[in-house]
């Protein structure tokens, strides 16, 4: 207890003006032409069709990216965990894209999948002698849902996946390296040491990865914003609908919906994620 009280202040700090903003949009989203109290912005959005498929969006967006993360991160951690040489200079690689703004890297994208003239189009034609020719004609990336959406997620996972790396590498360097040689003097090969020791001792790290990431997909604005405009997420509709529509009330409603969905998720994610540790602790215990 001794060790977390510092951090009470904060906490204090942070959840004094969550609260403060959670009142204000509980406000908003009860008020309509200076009617207060009122539900029908809520209504409104209930039957509003553009919603509906932001909420979809936005799900696939998150049950796809969070896991994407993860594996991004978990891959690149392994990467530059084992000595080798050229282990910082494919670190420092790794660890670019965080150097640059999301919307930096987003509107390279936009030019990367332009429809016409954009470098992916002319990579998949084949115009690169080391790159096979796939497509024969020019693809609207940004005209399909599928693909936007995709391209957004990309850009998402490649932006945040240094993050996702760092964590997970903190995990894997508080690992005894004496584990590691035992195993190996054992026999164990690495698909044994990965699966017996090193994923059920980084567990934690993977853990407050999937929470971070998870709270991050939810609110992502930047990349579905400038690549998937047509095709929006709960993010980007709350802009529109505040912004183009002149209608704070529904904002507010689609913002709670948000908030709801977040932290929703976070308790799945801890529910599940604590069963997974209690059976991984029972497994070991009974494996003794």
């Amino acid at each position: 207890m001794g060790e977390i009280w510092p951090l009470f202040p904060a906490a204090i700090f942070l959840s004094f003006f969550f609260l403060l903003v959670l009142i204000e949009l509980f406000t908003i989203s009860l008020t309509k032409t200076n009617v207060f109290p009122t539900l029908e912005p809520a209504v409104e959005i209930l039957k509003n069709g553009e919603f509906h498929n932001a909420l979809l969006n936005t799900l696939a967006f998150v049950a796809i990216g969070t896991p994407l993360e993860l594996f991004a991160g978990l891959f690149a951690a392994l990467l530059v965990y084992n000595s080798y040489w050229g282990k910082s200079f494919v670190r420092t690689i790794f660890v670019i894209p965080f150097a640059f703004p999301g919307l930096v890297i987003a509107t390279l994208l936009f030019i990367l999948f332009d429809s016409q003239g954009g470098f992916a189009n002319h990579l998949f034609q084949g115009q690169y002698w080391l790159f096979p020719k796939i497509i024969d004609h020019d693809v609207a990336w940004r005209g399909s849902k599928y693909l936007a959406l995709s391209v957004s997620m990309l850009g998402k996972v490649w932006r945040d996946m240094p993050i996702s790396m760092l964590i997970i590498l903190s995990g894997l360097n508080s690992i005894e390296p004496e584990l590691i040689d035992a195993a190996k003097t054992m026999g164990a090969g690495f698909r044994v040491r990965l699966q017996r020791i090193i994923l059920p001792l980084i567990f934690p790290a993977m853990t407050t990865v999937l929470l971070l990431r998870s709270v991050e997909m939810w609110k992502e604005f930047i990349f579905p914003y400038i690549l998937a405009g047509n095709y929006p997420l709960l993010g980007t509709l709350i802009e529109k609908l505040y912004g183009f529509g002149s209608d704070p009330g529904e904002a507010a409603v689609v913002a709670l919906v948000l908030v709801g969905l977040t932290i929703l998720t976070l308790v799945v994610i801890v529910e599940i994620t604590g069963r997974i540790k209690r059976v991984l602790v029972n497994s070991g215990v009974n494996s003794k």
